[in-house]
């Protein structure tokens, strides 16, 4: 099995920055792509950023030049640096990690962490 841990949420400011991490661990052969999603109250959840084991980077138009997505492939960690935040920015932040779990099957598994609240308020 593989954990996906996030930490990093909080209370801030408009205009305030926070940094999210998320550490996979667990019986992992390779992580793929990586990504952050959040979801508001009411509303469905949502891609925020994604980033591939090449580090070719993909963000969703709200966040673009305000949020950065990072991984640390020896930590198995990937981090989401969001600058500027706004009030809509507000949500429950999750990542999640394609992962290969055994050297013998080819099967790439999605995992999900259990998500970090992000505050954005005066």
């Amino acid at each position: 099995q593989v954990q996906l841990v996030e930490s990093g949420g909080g209370l801030v400011q408009p205009g305030g920055s926070l940094r999210l991490s998320c550490a996979a661990s667990g019986s992992i052969v390779s992580i793929y792509t990586m990504g952050w999603y959040r979801q508001a109250p009411g509303k469905q959840r949502e891609l925020v950023a994604t980033i591939t084991n090449g580090g070719s980077t993909n963000y969703a138009d709200s966040v673009k030049g305000r949020f950065t997505i990072s991984r640390d492939n020896a930590k198995s960690t990937e981090y989401l640096q969001m600058n500027s935040l706004k009030p809509d920015d507000t949500a429950v932040y999750y990542c999640n990690a394609a992962v290969k779990t055994s050297l013998i099957k080819p099967t790439i598994q999605t995992y999900w962490g259990q998500g970090t609240q992000v505050t954005v308020s005066s």
